[in-house]
């Protein structure tokens, strides 16, 4: 497994941006595929964003696509989340997660499939 810190969370209001860090270690990083999810109170956790291990595919949920964006600077073991537009609706808990088992193009959305996770951020959007 590999060892993941999350950073970056906070308050800001509705429209303004915010941008997640995870940093990686005790593994080769690009042998995971990453993800970031999310869970709000009273609500499932979900997958937002996800990347695969090449860095070519990409993955965002249909509540997050074109506000969010994920990368990955593979020198620095570190994966982003840059959150842009938010909205009161996007508050939660975030975590990001490593996936082993996904192909080198693959990404998943069962979070069954990550075996990996922080310790989430808090990221909280005021109207």
């Amino acid at each position: 497994q590999v060892q993941l810190v999350e950073s970056g969370g906070g308050l800001v209001q509705a429209g303004g941006s915010l941008r997640l860090s995870c940093a990686a270690s005790g593994r080769i990083f690009s042998d995971y595929a990453m993800g970031w999810f999310r869970q709000a109170p009273g609500k499932e956790r979900e997958l937002v964003a996800a990347i695969a291990r090449s860095d070519i595919r990409t993955y965002y949920s249909d509540s997050v696509k074109g506000r969010f964006t994920i990368s990955r600077d593979t020198a620095k073991n570190t994966v982003y989340l840059q959150m842009n537009s938010l909205k009161p609706e996007d508050t939660a808990v975030y975590y990001c997660a490593a996936d082993p088992r996904s192909t080198y193009f693959g990404i998943s959305r069962d979070d069954q499939t990550y075996d990996s996770w922080g310790q989430g951020t808090q990221v909280t959007v005021s109207s």
